[in-house]
């Protein structure tokens, strides 16, 4: 009897299968992952202000961005400091721009590049970690006393912010509660932790959204950036304000 239990528990892992997320029926891995995408952003239709705080080689940095996300397109506009006012950074799919008053075509440039401290570009966009990465359900592990599966996720393009991630998502509410970012030489990069006080409305009701993002440079010591997401306003997005061409005019 204990062979066949065991049996049928790595039979379960194996076809991508957490174990019971509820008393009900068991939840696809990309399923669970989906949910956490959706309280970080990927959903159809959201507006939110980002405040970028860093801690960077002992100097504090700040940079807020006003954000519209649809789907996994993303604009995000500067809106402070002056310097920095009015420039943009583009995110269609997996393809990503820079935008600034005056230029005559967008510059391309990698979600990896450096937003400021440890943030990287694709860190301000919303995540599609359920369409982006092959997932591999590890265990389950508590954070903060919160009872959570663990997922290792592998890239399945190299177009996205990080090769390997570490995700830890609440067995509960399927929250993403921790992660951490490796290299694709497995060298950890940084890691990350999250909250999730505000809400939105959605189809089933009020549902979590996240409301600030703590990253942790794990290169250079003592480096930490804050994402704190406020004024959250679901609405619809037309085509248009992602159409790069009309940017430019």
């Amino acid at each position: 009897m204990k062979t066949y239990i065991l049996s049928a528990l790595t039979l379960t892992f194996v076809a991508g299968v957490a174990p019971h997320a509820t008393a009900g029926q068991p939840l696809p891995v990309k399923q669970i992952i989906a949910r956490a995408d959706r309280a970080r952003g990927n959903v159809d239709g959201i507006v939110w202000t980002a405040d970028i705080t860093s801690l960077d080689e002992g100097e504090t940095q700040h940079r807020r961005l006003v954000i519209k996300n649809r789907g996994v397109d993303t604009v995000a506009e500067f809106t402070a400091p002056a310097k920095v006012r009015g420039n943009s950074i583009v995110m269609l799919d997996r393809n990503m721009w820079f935008v600034k008053p005056g230029l005559h075509k967008p510059v391309p440039i990698s979600p990896r590049q450096k937003l400021l401290g440890g943030a990287a570009n694709g860190d301000i966009a919303s995540t599609n970690y359920a369409g982006d990465y092959q997932a591999k359900f590890l265990g389950e592990e508590s954070v903060d006393g919160r009872p959570c599966y663990v997922f290792d996720l592998n890239a399945n393009d190299k177009k996205v912010t990080y090769d390997h991630i570490r995700y830890w998502i609440g067995k509960k509410r399927q929250l993403g509660w921790k992660a951490e970012f490796f290299s694709v030489t497995g060298r950890l990069l940084k890691t990350a932790t999250f909250q999730y006080k505000n809400t939105i409305q959605s189809e089933s009701g009020q549902q979590p959204f996240i409301s600030q993002m703590t990253i942790y440079n794990k290169v250079i010591e003592g480096d930490v950036t804050t994402m704190d997401y406020s004024d959250v306003q679901p609405r619809p997005l037309s085509a248009a304000t992602f159409n790069l061409n009309l940017m430019l005019r």
